[in-house]
């Protein structure tokens, strides 16, 4: 009994699939060929020789089944495998998540039993196959057969491609979660050659962006708001009908819309690969790729837009330390959440409510049209006075709306309120009410707690679909009630929420939406098939999300320089 159960860890770390879903006993009705091969060069060496080998397969083993219950962790929260080579970021992120929602003492808690876990396998895998290589050694003969036959049978079923499970073949190769990491190792070199080429990089900025000039143009993430949000039967009845209303508000109000889709490169977390990959026309999938572009001189869409006279800021209330990414977007200033002069409580990751959000903007920078008398860079990470903007940079092809009015705002706002865990969930207040956010004290402390809500993953999956209605609620009441003639508002979601919510192969679409007055931007967008109104259709036009830089660029001014 003890040598059966020392298999199972051993069988673990050659032959479980990476997704909990697929995580059954069927699943491992295959044969490994690296159990096979170490095997067989075990059963030769000599007794000393053995020993050494044993033990160090088995760390690695070790090492390779915390690979795999990492691969189960991000393919549950991430819908991906767990990259060694740039992934250990997340866990930094991670603990940041766990102390704003679970607490110091839970936080600890947590990672200590991680690193017991890790620790524990090693040593569990170690002893494993030390075992396992003793009963060999003791039973040559009859080890010498099951090889010979499992070599065959592996071969045979190689050729064959017999599956018992649809999709998970029984010759068997662990080798394969090896070159996922060969190929991070030289993504860097893709990366190169990708971001090489860019077409507007030496555009001047009187040829950038002409069919927008005066406009105040806004881009909205709406966090976790993903393709499932509006066709998952579960949510789509409730944030359809959200939609519904806000279109028709918005009609009222002499908007008109048109919405398709993009493919995020990520989901379930990592905002800020999405936001990177929209803003930059590269493929942002993961942290090395990031750190990469945001050390560069990539054009962003921020970037394009302040070379053409916009005044450009982000409004970051998920910002809560240093930020000098603010610097390579092309930022005048960086709103992160200690700017946002926000006094009521914290709404657990998602401190701020979106309707503060969005309200601060535009007290600080729409609000009036007088010039205003702050240096354009006075602060690109934070630090100037809420309000202190540029002075007016007379008009035309500027993109200033004339002298002695300010210049027009470009703005990127992540709107966090349907961050995960989606508990408490702000309502929404008469715009007067707002002020400096006490009155959302009240709201703090209503609703289930995180703990309530968690212990049952149906109630996670209403809170989310709730969360995701009070962002968009936010948003076109927003407009509803500041939006004017010069406003062009670009709302998307960043990604997809977790499988938990989505359920197991989701994609990773996110809907898109650019809000208006004036025909004559849409009119610019006819060729892209987007659908008519708020809510794009399942048939609606899906590009990847690095592709609408370069359409934006291109629908909205002159053809780009080639390279």
């Amino acid at each position: 009994m003890v040598t059966i159960l020392a298999c199972l860890p051993v069988m673990f770390a050659l032959a479980a699939p990476v997704e909990a879903t697929a995580l059954t006993p069927a699943a491992f009705l295959r044969i490994p060929v690296e159990a096979v091969l170490g095997a067989a060069v075990l059963l030769v060496l000599p007794s000393r020789a053995r020993r050494t080998a044993a033990t160090g397969i088995g760390v690695v083993l070790g090492l390779l089944a915390i690979v795999k219950l990492f691969d189960l962790g991000f393919f549950a929260v991430l819908a991906r495998p767990f990259s060694p080579v740039y992934d250990w970021t997340f866990f930094a992120a991670a603990a940041e998540f766990l102390d704003e929602t679970a607490g110091r003492a839970g936080t600890v808690a947590a990672v200590a039993a991680v690193a017991l876990l890790a620790v524990g396998v090693v040593v569990l895998m170690t002893r494993s196959v030390l075992r396992l290589v003793r009963v060999a050694a003791r039973h040559r003969g009859r080890a010498s057969g099951v090889i010979a036959v499992s070599g065959a049978v592996w071969v045979v079923c190689a050729v064959s491609g017999t599956q018992i499970v649809p999709g998970v073949p029984v010759a068997g190769v662990a080798y394969d979660r090896l070159l996922h990491v060969e190929a991070d190792l030289y993504d860097d070199e893709a990366f190169a050659a990708e971001a090489a080429a860019d077409a507007f990089r030496d555009t001047p900025g009187e040829d950038l962006l002409t069919a927008l000039r005066g406009k105040d143009v806004v881009f909205v993430f709406v966090e976790s708001y993903g393709r499932d949000a509006i066709e998952n039967p579960e949510y789509a009845p409730h944030v359809g009908a959200v939609l519904t209303d806000g279109e028709r508000r918005l009609r009222e109000a002499g908007f008109s819309a048109r919405s398709g889709f993009l493919t995020s490169p990520t989901a379930g977390g990592g905002s800020w690969l999405a936001h990177a990959t929209l803003l930059s026309g590269l493929w942002i999938d993961n942290q090395q790729r990031y750190a990469t572009l945001v050390a560069g001189d990539r054009l962003t869409l921020n970037g394009a837009f302040r070379r053409a006279g916009w005044r450009t800021v982000g409004v970051m209330p998920g910002v809560t330390r240093a930020w000098p990414e603010g610097e390579f977007y092309g930022y005048d200033r960086v709103y992160a959440a200690r700017d946002l002069g926000y006094r009521g409580p914290g709404f657990s990751w998602g401190t701020i409510p979106d309707q503060y959000t969005l309200a601060a903007f535009e007290r600080f920078e729409r609000a009036g049209p007088a010039s205003r008398d702050g240096a354009v860079a006075e602060s690109r990470t934070g630090g100037a006075e809420p309000g202190a903007a540029a002075a007016g940079r007379g008009s035309g092809k500027d993109g200033s709306r004339g002298e002695g009015r300010r210049p027009p705002v470009m703005a990127e706002i992540p709107l966090v309120s349907s961050h995960a865990p989606w508990v408490p969930i702000p309502e929404l207040i008469d715009w007067g009410d707002v002020g400096d956010g006490s009155v959302f004290r009240r709201m703090a402390g209503t609703g289930p707690t995180a703990e309530e809500v968690w212990g049952d993953f149906g109630r996670v999956r209403v809170q989310y679909r709730r969360a995701v209605e009070y962002s968009l609620r936010a948003l076109f009441s927003y407009v509803e009630r500041y939006g004017d003639d010069d406003l062009v508002l670009v709302f998307l979601g960043d990604h997809q929420p977790a499988p938990l919510i989505t359920g197991i192969g989701a994609s990773r679409d996110v809907p898109i939406t650019i809000v208006t007055r004036d025909r004559a931007v849409l009119d610019r967008i006819s060729g892209w098939g987007w659908h008519e109104g708020v809510r794009p259709g399942a048939d609606a036009p899906v590009w990847p999300m690095d592709a609408f830089r370069d359409r934006f660029l291109t629908a909205f001014g002159p053809q780009p320089v080639p390279s």
